[in-house]
């Protein structure tokens, strides 16, 4: 019974990590340009100089 209460205060807080960094991540603009990353990697940017 004691590991029971153990696991679940681990999974909690985990849980309360995982809702801190998604947050976070919401704070800091990480979602902001979607559409960049889709597009950016069309670009060629390895084209030789002339």
């Amino acid at each position: 019974m004691d590991v029971l209460i153990v696991l679940i205060s681990a999974a909690l807080c985990l849980g309360a990590l995982g809702l801190a960094a998604f947050l976070w991540s919401l704070q800091s603009n990480q979602y902001d340009d979607l559409d960049g990353a889709a597009r950016r990697i069309l670009l060629d940017d390895d084209l030789p100089e002339d």
